[in-house]
């Protein structure tokens, strides 16, 4: 590797929005995305399933420390859904359980959907990434292995039935981190008492960002020179466009980067906030405290992100 590239891969930071395909593994992507912009450092921002198409942000250089903000922030997801069939991963991936015959009106459907609207307890499937032991659950189910999962609090803000063509639907939802629609196609098919699984899932949103932004694999292989494929990628804080910017004097900011609590104007009530000074720009994540201070919560180094 040439010095050129070497100050390229140490000096490059950001997040590159990707279309992910279907078929294939977000750690995968993620080693597609670092070989074709030449990256040492990248992490993606929460797994999206094989079968899965859509938006998989990947934090590149310095900017993996904002990764699990992204882990943290709401989805946005269309899927379509099959009822009749049940396999034992709740897609159409897995194995075939049970065959049941379906006969479910639009009304019906709607009924059932409007009910999952809110918030509830969902146990991660065991085909999944959720680690047990320091193990993920998928290994032990390949092996025919089930575990007991604690359930966990996760919430759907809205569901959208898009269309509905028996013994298949289409519905666009709104849900919080950690929401598994695989476990919602199995318990939309268990409540209408014909079982169900996913057909087809593609990601639409992470928070603030949306699909339309992002660039797929092959879009970013047609572009020939390794620095127009580099303007792909955003700074690290205007990704997270969703958080309140608040400006720090340069003395609040000097103390902040030492771990200490300062005074700002113009903070929320609570919740993270992205903090800046003017001459050194993006400085990291704080919290408000609620009484006029902000607490470094997550910091970058003094060039920014």
């Amino acid at each position: 590797m040439n010095t050129k590239q070497t100050i390229i891969n140490s000096q490059v930071s950001g997040v590159l929005l990707l279309d992910k395909p279907g078929g294939m593994s977000s750690n995968a992507a993620l080693h597609r995305v670092k070989s074709l912009l030449r990256i040492r450092k990248a992490g993606h921002t929460g797994s999206l399933d094989p079968l899965a198409t859509g938006l998989l942000p990947i934090c590149l250089g310095s900017a993996t420390k904002v990764a699990g903000f992204f882990l943290d922030a709401d989805k946005c997801y269309r899927t379509r859904i099959r009822l009749g069939e049940s396999t034992d991963t709740g897609d159409r991936d897995g194995q075939l359980i049970d065959e049941r015959p379906v006969s479910v009106t639009e009304r019906q459907l709607k009924s059932v959907l409007k009910s999952f609207v809110g918030e509830s307890d969902q146990v991660p499937p065991m085909y999944s990434a959720v680690k047990l032991n320091g193990e993920p659950l998928y290994k032990l189910a390949r092996q025919g292995i089930e575990v007991e999962r604690s359930a966990r609090k996760v919430k759907i803000y809205r569901i959208e039935l898009l269309e509905f063509s028996p013994p298949e639907f289409e519905i666009i939802l709104n849900s919080s981190r950690g929401f598994y629609v695989r476990v919602l196609a199995e318990e939309i098919g268990e409540q209408l008492g014909c079982g169900g699984h996913v057909v087809s899932l593609r990601r639409l949103g992470v928070g603030q960002l949306s699909i339309e932004d992002s660039s797929t694999l092959e879009q970013i292989e047609q572009i020939e020179h390794l620095e127009e494929r580099l303007r792909l990628i955003v700074p690290g804080d205007e990704t997270l466009s969703h958080l309140p910017k608040i400006d720090l004097s340069f003395d609040a900011a000097y103390y902040l980067c030492r771990g200490q609590t300062v005074r700002a104007g113009n903070l929320p009530p609570d919740g993270l906030v992205r903090l800046y000074e003017n001459t050194v720009g993006f400085l990291g994540i704080g919290t408000s405290l609620g009484d006029g201070r902000v607490a470094p919560k997550r910091l970058f180094h003094a060039s920014g992100v």
